[in-house]
């Protein structure tokens, strides 16, 4: 018999420590429950400027990510380069230069960089000069 005693003991343990567990659940929530009731309202979500920015802002957003999946950019292609000195503009800024205009004229009216008629006519001078 007092073999049964141990174990009835110990599960009367147990039945106090799960009552005990029980009332202070019911009191927390209790608790819980008269403070939602007693805290003054809050704001609607839209009421609060700040949060309202926000929303916008993220309506804007989407309703550029909409504009950018339903047309979405043309990619344009990279404009190619305009060709160097052909062979007739060479030899127009060549006779241009024998005639005596400057290498700034030169470039204004053949719609040249400056620099490539500087650099054609100092490569004339010097073939010239090794002949």
């Amino acid at each position: 018999m007092s073999w049964l005693i141990l174990p009835l003991s110990l599960l009367c343990g147990f039945i106090l420590a799960g009552t005990g567990l029980c009332v202070f659940t019911l009191y927390r929530a209790h608790a819980l429950w008269n403070e939602m009731k007693s805290a003054p309202e809050r704001k609607a979500p839209g009421e609060d400027p700040e949060l309202q920015s926000l929303r916008q802002t993220v309506e804007a957003l989407a309703a550029q990510l909409h504009d950018l999946q339903n047309h979405p950019p043309v990619a344009l292609s990279p404009a190619l380069p305009r060709s160097g000195l052909n062979l007739s503009k060479r030899s127009h800024a060549l006779r241009l230069s024998r005639r005596g205009e400057g290498a700034e004229q030169i470039a204004a009216s053949l719609d040249l960089p400056r620099q490539e008629v500087d650099l054609l006519l100092k490569v004339h001078r010097i073939v010239i000069g090794n002949l």
